[in-house]
């Protein structure tokens, strides 16, 4: 499909994304869209970049549209993971829909509450919501959900992660048995597998998760390090690879203060983004790293996902993820819109299972960097004694490309670039009305 004039979409539809200056749509665009129109149940796998949000904000917003109430009530809820992503959603259906007369607001936490009580007050169309705060204004009687017809799960994967499951089952819980669901998961674990199950019916599965195009722009590496060295190196390589704009992802909220505060002992300007911090504070250090006042952002995976920077030209992984598809969506930070990118991965003796799953899943061996100051000997062996147990798994050649390699030597190309459930009575009085009627 070569232009979004393809898609069954309204002329409103068409004149904003005219304004937004897109013309061809993307894969899940093209596939997503006319099979939403249609009122189908859809299982999405598709990562950050893919364009995944207008392919249900579009089809959402048009069928919002064809049939109007006198005054707005919540037809439909889209739930996210991070205060960031909710809102990088919200501006997505506010754009999108800035030439039909539907109104939205953005709930989450962090911040006061007035502003969206005045809003859900006033008559809202859609919500974009974190689970912990809607549960809370669900609860004090500032939300009715009983008229939704459109559910979107984004980020599902994440959710569960953070252990939103029971938050996202108290909302089901209140909602119309008749609605089209859509969930959308940058991976497909076995509990994504059997919530869609649960919420979905036959749905239309399309997974465009563009994990070797990512791999193959991205020079990837992987340093043999003990835990306890892991910090030193970190330090050496960020004061010789020219890090112009990286992303260093730990596995928890404390480690990645810890790494914050050695960095910026060490003159290296840095800032730490997770779910402890503030709304204000994570919006703070998102856009020092887009402005440059800083070189490294510190995360966990929940709060990255967020994240929408353009110009990240490294990687870190200090801590190896549990699941192999999480580590092609951190890496898939970098060589964005075709440009090149660097990842570089630290493994402990802890962490060989992971990297075993991870070069499985990419289909080769990640190329090893032995000249550094802090080799673990014990770690490499265990990996290299995994990597012979399994028969030519993770090995486009079937012979392993892990080597030592000078580091100067690989660090040239592509590297300095620019950088409870709610039954109370809704207190909406719907003073909102239609500027048109239908």
């Amino acid at each position: 499909m070569k232009n979004f004039k393809e898609l069954d979409l309204i002329e409103p539809l068409q004149r904003a994304i005219a304004a937004a200056d897109y013309h061809t749509p993307t894969e899940i665009q093209a596939r997503s869209i006319p099979e939403l129109l249609q009122g189908k149940d859809l299982l999405g796998c598709a990562q950050t970049g893919t364009g995944k949000t207008a392919s249900f904000a579009l089809p959402v917003l048009q069928m919002l549209d064809e049939d109007l109430p006198e005054y707005p009530v919540v037809r439909a809820l889209v739930l996210c993971p991070t205060r960031e992503l909710a809102i990088q959603v919200a501006d997505s259906f506010r754009g999108y829909g800035k030439y039909l007369d539907l109104h939205g607001v953005t709930i989450y936490g962090g911040v006061s509450d007035k502003p969206q009580i005045k809003e859900l007050k006033e008559g809202v169309d859609w919500i974009v919501a974190t689970p912990g705060r809607l549960l809370d204004l669900m609860g004090q009687g500032y939300v009715d959900l009983s008229e939704v017809e459109f559910l979107v799960l984004d980020e599902a994967d994440r959710m569960l992660d953070m252990g939103f499951i029971r938050d996202i089952e108290k909302i089901l819980a209140v909602l119309p048995k008749k609605r089209q669901n859509l969930l959308f998961s940058a991976t497909i674990p076995d509990s994504i597998a059997k919530l869609s199950r649960d919420l979905l019916h036959k749905p239309v599965r399309i997974d465009v998760s563009p994990e070797t195009p990512t791999v193959e722009r991205i020079d990837q590496s992987v340093y043999f390090v003990a835990k306890r060295d892991k910090k030193r190196l970190l330090l050496d390589l960020v004061r010789s690879e020219e890090v112009g704009c990286g992303i260093i992802f730990t596995r928890t909220k404390h480690g990645a203060n810890r790494l914050t505060k050695r960095l910026n002992k060490a003159g290296i300007e840095s800032m730490a983004i997770h779910g402890n911090k503030s709304q204000g504070a994570r919006q703070r250090a998102l856009g020092a790293l887009k402005d440059g006042k800083i070189r490294l952002l510190v995360g966990t995976d929940v709060a990255a996902r967020g994240i929408d920077v353009d110009d990240v030209t490294h990687v870190f992984n200090y801590d190896l993820p549990n699941e192999p598809e999480v580590y092609v969506h951190r890496i898939g930070r970098t060589g964005r819109g075709g440009r090149g990118g660097t990842a570089i991965a630290f493994c402990d003796s802890e962490e060989r299972g992971q990297l075993n799953d991870i070069e499985k899943l990419i289909g080769e061996s990640i190329d090893v960097i032995d000249d550094h100051d802090y080799p673990d000997e014990g770690a490499k062996a265990s990996s290299s004694n995994q990597n012979n147990g399994n028969s030519n798994s993770g090995n486009k050649n079937g012979n392993s490309r892990n080597r030592s390699r000078n580091r100067n030597r690989n660090r040239n190309r592509g590297r300095n670039k620019s950088r409870g459930s709610n039954n109370s009575q809704p207190k909406q009085n719907n003073g909102r009305q239609r500027s048109r009627s239908n």
